[in-house]
């Protein structure tokens, strides 16, 4: 089988990509590389540099290439830019999808998994999330995402394409050091830079109604996430309809162990400096993952230590700590 994998060279598309084409899955890549890296892309993989909101080189790729299905990740994925910027984000994570299904559709292509996030759900007030709980994004980015799945399951009965959307929670760590995440994006490397900065972590808010104060999160290994992907892929070739799962560990942890673990990871244990809450943090996020094992067979394997410590040895890597 050969998959296009859009976003492929990013931080989470090239993990997807190494996993695929380790378990024989043949694999072409299509990224625009305004956040993608083609060292990161297995040897031997095909990258074509490129846009999925461009229908015309969708078409010739699919006319050009025999394509089993398409797992896509392209997207502007940062919260605070989608506030700022919400027509952009509008148009590149729903126009693009909307462009790339219809290609998808015309080329007869029939299964289709998309990369969506836990954003869709907000701040919900329960202890896990299973994908039955209501969906009230609060920021664009979220509801971008929340459209996405609306979206591809839409086409999906329109078209007979059979359809995955997974809701990725909080994403870390790297199989390689190579390969780890190079944005200041997420918690793990913001903690990285302010330290290699001799600046202390930053908490936002030790006030939230869980048992250290502060706010409570679902982490999972970027390798068990493109593992996950792997089994929603060979899931469209057993099965037909659609379908819509948590990829999570089902396990919280809260922003001041994750920062102290930081702490004994890199040997700086520095204690954090406490600001105000952020707008729009939810005080805990934590995924039900039963129904990715049931329907997938997947369960995560790694714990945040593995995180942490694979995410440091790329930090040095590509920081030259």
């Amino acid at each position: 089988m050969t998959w296009l994998i859009t976003g492929g060279a990013g931080y989470i598309g090239a993990h997807v990509a190494r996993v695929m084409t380790d378990a024989g899955e043949r694999v072409l890549v299509l990224d625009d590389l305004s956040a993608g890296v083609p060292a990161r892309l297995p040897a031997g993989v095909p990258l074509i540099s490129g846009s999925s909101l461009d229908g015309g080189l969708l078409k010739r790729v699919f006319a050009e290439h025999a394509m089993t299905g398409v797992v896509h990740l392209a997207a502007r994925k940062q919260v605070g830019e989608s506030v700022a910027q919400p027509t952009r984000y509008y148009q590149e994570n729903v126009g693009g999808l909307a462009t790339l299904l219809e290609a998808v559709a015309e080329a007869g292509i029939k299964r289709f998994l998309f990369s969506s996030s836990a954003a869709v759900y907000g701040n919900p007030a329960v202890d896990l999330i299973t994908e039955d709980t209501p969906c009230a994004p609060v920021n664009p980015y979220g509801e971008t995402k929340l459209a996405g799945e609306w979206l591809v399951r839409a086409a999906g009965r329109a078209h007979g394409i059979s359809t995955v959307c997974l809701r990725y929670f909080n994403v870390a760590g790297a199989a390689a050091p190579e390969l780890a995440d190079t944005g200041v994006f997420n918690i793990v490397p913001m903690v990285f830079d302010r330290l290699t900065r001799d600046e202390a972590p930053r908490i936002f808010g030790d006030d939230h109604p869980t048992p250290d104060g502060t706010c409570v999160r679902d982490y999972i290994h970027v390798a068990d996430l493109a593992e996950a992907h792997l089994a929603a892929a060979r899931r469209l070739g057993d099965r037909s309809g659609d379908l819509t799962v948590n990829i999570g560990r089902g396990e919280g942890v809260s922003v001041r162990e994750l920062i102290t673990l930081i702490g004994e990871v890199t040997g700086d244990r520095r204690p954090p400096v406490v600001e105000g809450r952020r707008d729009g943090d939810a005080p805990r996020a934590v995924a039900s993952a039963a129904l990715a094992t049931a329907e997938l067979g997947w369960t995560a394997g790694r714990g945040v230590r593995e995180m942490v410590e694979s995410a440091w040895q790329g930090w040095r890597l590509h920081h030259g700590v």
